[in-house]
């Protein structure tokens, strides 16, 4: 019988739960924990010892500061325009601009398979035109750091901690970095427009593993949205559900990643 991975989702709220699953790992991870009840929940940081232990072990194995972490940006590192900017960038409200723009046209551009250009001629369903430097310029403006969080990153960036993007997100990635200077702190490694595949596809994940070399054990995943932060649990990897850098600090400090209190 195969051995049972260790499923670590930390939700945040009033009182942060821990929920800790006994899973089989996916055929492509390397990783296998020791077998552990069903459905064990608890509401107390003890519920994150199995994950701190696991980080341990591995850490003493090898020179690289573990764990990695891995970030989801729009809404979690930066502010998404897309829910207020850009609606009224197009005089409409956010259901408008949901019943009139393509359904897939933005997910194939964030997945890199159409460029810009195409996306201009294909934003809306019925074809008419849009101004695409108009657009952009509106997405620029509204780009910003979440609160708390550039604090955040300076002050795991000086602990040492290797770090990573994990976004859906199209080339348009570069306009975020040209204001926001992203990289200064973390590294735009994995982007959907490069991977050509976006979250919650597995094989998002898989990639991931297979460029940093190390069992999903080893990484944090850090997203705002739920589906995203249950699939990187799924594949292995500990993950944590963003609200807001104030609580991101506090679970990162359950964890023993970085010392407690809010900045």
């Amino acid at each position: 019988m195969a051995a049972l991975s260790l499923r670590f989702v930390w939700r945040f709220g009033a009182s942060p739960m821990v929920k800790l699953d006994a899973q089989r790992p996916p055929s492509t991870s390397s990783y296998a924990a020791n077998e552990m009840p069903l459905s064990i929940q608890t509401r107390t940081a003890g519920g994150a010892t199995a994950a701190i232990s696991n980080l341990n072990s591995a850490q003493q194995t090898t020179s690289r500061k573990l764990p990695i972490l891995l970030f989801d940006i729009m809404d979690t590192l930066v502010r998404d325009p897309f829910y207020d900017d850009i609606p009224a960038f197009f005089g409409m409200s956010m259901k408008e601009l949901l019943e009139c723009k393509h359904p897939t046209a933005w997910i194939e551009f964030e997945k890199g398979h159409i460029n810009e250009m195409e996306l201009a001629q294909i934003f809306f369903k019925d074809g008419r035109p849009i101004d695409l430097e108009g657009l952009k310029s509106c997405m620029r403006q509204g780009y910003s750091y979440i609160k708390g969080v550039e604090g955040l990153l300076v002050d795991l960036k000086s602990s040492g901690y290797e770090m990573h993007t994990a976004t859906n997100y199209p080339i348009w990635y570069e306009i975020i970095e040209e204001k926001l200077k992203l990289s200064t702190y973390i590294s735009w490694t994995f982007c959907s427009c490069i991977m050509g595949k976006r979250k919650p596809d597995p094989e998002f994940y898989t990639d991931i593993l297979k460029h940093l070399k190390v069992d999903p054990a080893c990484c944090v995943f850090i997203d705002d949205r739920a589906k995203n932060v249950d699939a990187a649990a799924d594949a292995g990897f500990i993950g944590i559900q963003f609200n807001d850098a104030d609580s991101l600090r506090e679970d990162l400090s359950r964890l023993g990643i970085l010392s407690g209190g809010t900045s």
